[in-house]
């Protein structure tokens, strides 16, 4: 798996949950590095998100899915369609982990199976190669930390082979008891345990800042955060739709 670690300058993405082959191409325009389409919390199908993929490709941009769950076909056909990083949700063990790596891997290190689809140049000798022996060894795979078992395990999980991990701050602070409080002692310092681990593993330290808050991405880059992915396609939308009604 790829690692983008180590960077200067933070990787920046954003998160698409709006079907719209516009607001896709409007998010490649406007400068990111990668755009994930969300499977998890949204209705967008499996035929969509093909469309989209093809949208933020051809772009230039990394189009990464987040699937709906650590589900072997799924992640096998987002990756046929041309996905070039998955995130999988709810990664709470060794377990979780050693399951995603093989659905997104090709054998011998994984058991994801052989499709002649957009990835692989619909069956055109040359580009299914080029595919089979090197783009797919490029596959970004991240894990979403997001419950207290997770943060148990963190060591064993980073301790894998994997590109980096993401955040859930809303599920996290929901496991302890606490929805969407982050200002607990807790949280925090689960918080600062997973930021250790992944300097320890060398793992790619991702977040989602879902307000379109400059200053909170800010902080978040202060943090030591290398992969941030800036606010959510309907965030943008509803918070810029309300500036003329709000007061100064």
């Amino acid at each position: 798996m790829k690692i983008i670690n180590n960077m200067k300058k933070p990787s920046i993405g954003t998160w698409l949950t709006i079907y719209s082959e516009a607001i896709a191409e409007i998010l490649c325009n406007s400068g990111y590095e990668w755009i994930t389409i969300d499977l998890e919390h949204t209705p967008i199908t499996l035929s969509q998100a093909e469309k989209l993929i093809r949208v933020i490709d051809l772009k230039g941009v990394k189009p990464f899915v987040r699937v709906s769950s650590n589900n072997e076909a799924e992640i096998k056909k987002v990756l046929d369609f041309g996905a070039r990083g998955v995130i999988v949700p709810m990664v709470n063990n060794v377990t979780d982990v050693k399951k995603a790596i093989a659905y997104s891997s090709y054998p011998p290190e994984g058991k994801r199976g052989m499709g002649l689809y957009r990835a692989q140049g619909y069956g055109d000798e040359e580009m299914k190669m080029e595919y089979i022996k090197s783009t797919s060894r490029d596959i970004e795979l991240f894990v979403n930390i997001e419950s207290k078992e997770a943060v148990e395990n963190i060591d064993e999980i980073f301790a894998s082979d994997i590109s980096g991990y993401f955040l859930g701050p809303y599920d996290l602070s929901a496991s302890i008891g606490s929805p969407g409080k982050f200002e607990t002692i807790e949280f925090i310092d689960m918080e600062k345990k997973i930021l250790k681990a992944a300097e320890k593993h060398n793992v790619s330290k991702g977040i989602h800042v879902v307000e379109p808050n400059i200053e909170s991405f800010n902080q978040k880059v202060s943090d030591g955060y290398e992969l941030i992915a800036f606010s959510v396609d309907f965030r943008m939308l509803e918070t810029t739709a309300r500036k003329p009604f709000k007061d100064d």
